[in-house]
């Protein structure tokens, strides 16, 4: 329900409710953006990998041993791959971002084409990196 709130003259009127998501319908562009944020929380915690990572070559070959076992493990790698497509989409949302700063794509069309363009190319980059990553390491063992 609206709140009054007194007017000039002492009237009480109603307050103007802020849209939300049950007079919205969703689009793509506003999932979009959810899952920019959502990636955005995901890559902070994703640096405590990259943390783990320096702390473990820094405190020796035991420690370092056990992070490549975590690492080489199926959940390891699910999470490693997580954060790559995070770290992709990310990045690419950010770019769809900078555009719409430049003063572009602001058309429904472009910003169809925008969207599907970042969850495509968030994709096509994360396997990418992977096939390179798994290459560079000798390819599948």
């Amino acid at each position: 329900m609206a709140e009054l709130e007194a007017g000039a003259t002492g009237a009480r009127r109603p307050r103007p409710i802020s849209p939300h998501l049950q007079i919205y319908r969703p689009m793509l562009t506003m999932t979009m953006s959810i899952v920019h944020r959502i990636t955005g929380a995901g890559l902070y915690f994703g640096m405590l990998l990259l943390a783990w990572w320096l702390i473990a070559a820094a405190a020796g070959p035991n420690a370092y041993a056990n992070f490549e076992w975590f690492m080489g493990s199926l959940i390891g790698r699910l999470v490693l791959l997580g954060f790559t497509w995070a770290l992709m989409h990310h990045l690419l949302g950010g770019i769809r971002h900078l555009v719409w700063d430049l003063g572009y794509g602001f058309q429904p069309a472009e910003r169809e084409m925008l969207a599907v363009a970042t969850i495509v190319g968030s994709i096509a980059l994360t396997l990418l990196v992977w096939v390179i990553g798994y290459f560079a390491m000798g390819g599948l063992r």
